[in-house]
């Protein structure tokens, strides 16, 4: 799994119910386009995502509408199973001793 996958499903997994759009995941990785969605569409043809078109008026929000992807509970777990070698073990409480 490549480290910019890792990049983007790390910001899935800070809160796993809630969608994202392919600029907010530019903006939280630091990844450009021709890297994010190449990427999330291999997520989403693995079933780790699943994507929907944002239900807005684009006239009334003055923008087009967006492109929503969500982690699935499929993706939740692969995730978690790729994600885990990369956290960090908790560090080991240094022993005082008293004279």
């Amino acid at each position: 799994m490549s480290l910019q996958t890792l990049k983007l499903l790390q910001v899935f997994m800070e809160d796993p119910g809630e969608p994202r759009y392919g600029l907010l995941l530019m903006g939280r990785t630091g990844l450009k386009s021709g890297t994010i969605y190449p990427a999330l569409h291999r997520l989403e043809s693995e079933g780790w995502l699943r994507s929907w078109s944002e239900d807005v008026d684009s006239s009334a929000v003055g923008r087009p509408a967006r492109r929503l992807y969500a982690i699935t509970p499929t993706g939740l777990a692969a995730a978690e199973a790729a994600l885990t070698p990369f956290r960090a073990a908790p560090k080991p409480t240094p022993k005082v001793r008293f004279a």
